[in-house]
């Protein structure tokens, strides 16, 4: 590949860039470098000057810039949710982004303009120092010399670049380069924002909004606490309508009933309609707790069956999230569910085991025909045979139909079943580099004698979908494809045709109608841990802190 070829930055700041490429290269260096200055020295036509090459396709590694975010007027929750869109993350606040940064030991580089023109600049300063001590975290932090945060940051060992001192410029350069003086736009005074008037909220700039909820520790009638949880989606480039019925989705129940009605009817041109919710502390319904697996498949019609990060499973009702019943706990926290035709639960956990349950309802043989046959069931050969396959490899993923049962793996292979063949051979396929993520199966008809031929939809860490017949070879092309990971997939026939969801780690969701092409698009502001269909096609999304229900328009 052809190295970026950057041109000189501006104003005879030729030492200064050079500073910065060769701070950037050398792993000895401090990780943290403060560009420093009087007003109108220069910082942020360096500090953009860096940004405009680093982030140009091609520029080499130890060159580029993965994120950076214009502090002037903004808080620390807003400037966390920019980093967290730019990086490809979903995180609720400061400590969420810490811990997935901390996590992932790729290189990253972050560029901060205008750190004193912040709306909390000694908080913002504070995460900046925090960001820092991870040694594979770059950080450009522009701030005015002689200010609070200046000092902050220049006693923490961090490498200081003043551009008033004469070493940073090279004068005959300075001297040629001639560019407009015309003085800088007088800064418009922040707008006050009503935040009691969801109109005003979903209408007004987001990054003041949620500046302002930070100040403010009044609730609001529950639109604080909403806007916080949501906020990473209500701060992205949307309409308002979208916004409310974001803002909605994170509602809880003991939020002033008025504004439920109020945010449905500013929603009304979204391209969604939100059937209801549960909300980590709500009471009327409960909350059902963190959701982590969940299925629709083989379940009485109206129920979904999901588990929370400890491994119990439980029941609701699709109508309104209602709780049905309750399973014992599993061995493990499940990553997938299955429901065989006899009602086994087949439970995938994470660990890549697989344990069973029998569902409530499910019907037994009794008398004679319990004694006629006291070997094990189909049901039961089929899951020897999985616990067989999967002590040798353990599986990333599950989904189960009436005619296939299919497991992923951490090498990218997808290991087809066929229910009522146990001594049949698995068929295989390598669909992902990396892990298997996630599965969906169909079993679609074939003909009018009811004969099915099954139908897979794989996931991975590559951030591909793919399909695949098992009995034919795999589609060459995936059916969708991005930069980030899959979270979670679904797939099912419905009232509205054959419909295909997927979840994806930076937090979109989307719904694929797949007879005609449609596709929709969600961004529900925290990270989806399942999905499921309800079979008039509404989609059910499952995360740490929500239970939502929304259809389509």
């Amino acid at each position: 590949m052809t190295a970026t070829r950057w041109a000189r930055p501006a104003a005879g700041r030729e030492p200064a860039g050079a500073a910065l490429l060769a701070w950037l290269a050398d792993p000895s260096a401090p990780g943290l470098c403060v560009v420093a200055g009087g007003p109108g020295c220069g910082k942020s036509a360096l500090l953009a000057w860096l940004v405009g090459h680093g982030t140009r396709a091609g520029t080499g590694r130890e060159r580029a810039v993965h994120a950076f975010a214009p502090l002037a007027g903004m808080g620390v929750r807003g400037a966390v949710w920019t980093l967290a869109d730019q990086l490809g993350l979903v995180v609720r606040g400061p400590r969420d982004l810490l811990a997935r940064l901390g996590a992932d030991r790729r290189p990253v580089t972050v560029v901060l303009p205008d750190l004193h023109a912040a709306a909390d600049p000694g908080a913002l300063a504070e995460l900046v120092l925090t960001l820092g001590a991870h040694d594979h975290v770059r950080l450009v932090v522009e701030t005015r010399s002689g200010t609070d945060v200046h000092r902050q940051l220049a006693d923490s060992r961090a490498a200081v670049m003043d551009l008033d001192e004469p070493r940073w410029t090279d004068e005959a350069r300075r001297r040629s380069w001639h560019a407009p003086t015309a003085s800088p736009d007088p800064q418009p005074p922040p707008m006050v924002v009503e935040l009691d008037d969801p109109a005003a909220l979903c209408g007004a700039d987001p990054w003041q909004v949620t500046a302002a909820f930070e100040a403010d520790q009044d609730e609001h009638g529950g639109l604080r606490a909403a806007w916080l949880r949501a906020g990473q989606s209500l701060c992205r480039e949307q309409g308002s309508a979208e916004r409310a019925l974001v803002l909605l989705t994170a509602l809880g129940d003991g939020a002033d009933p008025r504004l439920r009605p109020e945010l449905a009817r500013l929603a009304a041109g979204a391209d969604w309609h939100l059937k209801w919710s549960r909300i980590r502390g709500d009471m009327t319904p409960p909350w059902p707790g963190p959701v982590f697996a969940m299925t629709t498949a083989g379940l009485p019609a109206g129920q979904a069956l999901l588990a929370d990060h400890v491994g119990v499973p439980r029941t609701v009702r699709t109508t309104d999230g209602t709780p049905v019943g309750r399973l014992p706990q599993l061995p493990g926290p499940p990553v997938a569910f299955g429901v065989l035709t006899d009602s086994t639960l087949l439970a995938l956990d994470d660990q890549g085991l697989l344990s069973q349950r029998t569902l409530p309802g499910a019907v037994r043989p009794t008398g004679i025909a319990a004694l006629l046959d006291d070997g094990p069931t189909p049901a039961q050969r089929l899951t020897d045979t999985l616990q067989t396959h999967l002590a040798r490899s353990p599986g990333t993923a599950l989904s189960v139909t009436a005619g296939v049962v299919a497991v992923g793996a951490a090498d990218g292979t997808v290991h087809s079943f066929t229910p009522g063949t146990p001594d049949e051979p698995a068929r295989t396929a390598a669909l992902h580099t990396g892990p298997v993520t996630a599965l969906a199966a169909l079993d679609l008809p074939v003909g009018d004698d009811g004969q099915t031929l099954p139908l897979l939809y794989s996931a991975g860490s590559d951030g591909q979908v793919r399909a695949w017949a098992p009995h034919t070879d795999p589609q060459p092309t995936s059916v969708a494809e991005r930069t980030c990971p899959v979270t979670a997939l679904t797939a099912a026939h419905t009232a509205r045709g054959l419909v295909l969801a997927v979840a994806w780690a930076d937090g979109l969701v989307e719904f694929r109608l797949l007879d005609d092409g449609e596709t929709r698009h969600l961004w529900p502001g925290t990270a989806v841990h399942a999905l499921a269909l309800t079979a008039p096609g509404s989609l059910l999304m499952g995360t740490d802190d929500r239970l939502l229900c929304l259809r389509p328009r």
